[in-house]
């Protein structure tokens, strides 16, 4: 490994970038770019290095807690928040499409935002994607959390935030700390609960979407709703 300052310019990942394009940039030259400027006597690139082997992948860097980042040399609360700032705009960015088409319209960015919303929590969390009359996005809101096995969900509540949101539709969604993202029975059980506590209201329970790491399984494609 050797230091951005012994690297030829050219070769150094912000200059590399501005002429190649950021794909060219290796994970380590990537951070080092974001981090760009070293600290405590270490290089941008010496940091990111080791933040790739403290934490194995950049998914790794990104969804480390607060604690654990910090403890890496030159890695203070600061660089921590632009982390987690950087994660939470690309998130933001992903339902952008959702907000001006139909979801239908839309089911491979659908996925890409529940995952990139969901599939790192280590506890089980239960939200809707609540929509208006042309199936567009609302907002997406964490209605409960709950342990690394289940969240008590209340149909009640769900009913509230749709009313407060003036939804004319729903997809309900949960991940499965596990990452293994097929249904359960007491998914199944749920689903026709609240499908049952929207009918009162004229709402429409559209899909029940599972979230694992890899993959989003929906319960309306296998026909358990």
């Amino acid at each position: 490994m050797t230091t951005i300052s012994l690297r030829p310019v050219a070769d150094r990942p912000r200059e590399k970038l501005l002429r190649q394009g950021s794909v060219t940039l290796t994970d380590a030259e990537l951070l080092a770019a974001f981090i760009s400027s070293g600290q405590g006597g270490k290089c941008a690139y010496t940091m990111a290095c080791a933040l790739l082997q403290r934490f194995g992948s950049l998914r790794g860097v990104t969804e480390a807690g607060e604690t654990d980042f910090t403890q890496v040399a030159g890695m203070g609360a600061v660089r921590y928040v632009q982390f987690q700032a950087a994660r939470e705009i690309f998130r933001r960015q992903l339902a952008e499409p959702l907000k001006k088409d139909s979801v239908f319209h839309r089911a491979d960015d659908v996925t890409a935002y529940l995952r990139a919303s969901l599939r790192h929590c280590p506890q089980e969390r239960f939200g809707v994607l609540l929509l208006d009359s042309q199936h567009q996005l609302i907002e997406f809101k964490i209605l409960f959390t709950g342990t690394v096995n289940s969240a008590a969900v209340y149909p009640r509540e769900v009913v509230r935030e749709v009313i407060r949101a003036n939804a004319a539709a729903l997809i309900l969604v949960h991940n499965h700390p596990s990452g293994i993202a097929d249904p359960s029975d007491a998914d199944v059980t749920l689903t026709r609960e609240i499908r049952s506590a929207m009918a009162l209201i004229d709402v429409d329970v559209l899909d029940h979407i599972i979230v694992g790491d890899t993959l989003c399984v929906s319960l309306a494609q296998r026909g358990l709703m």
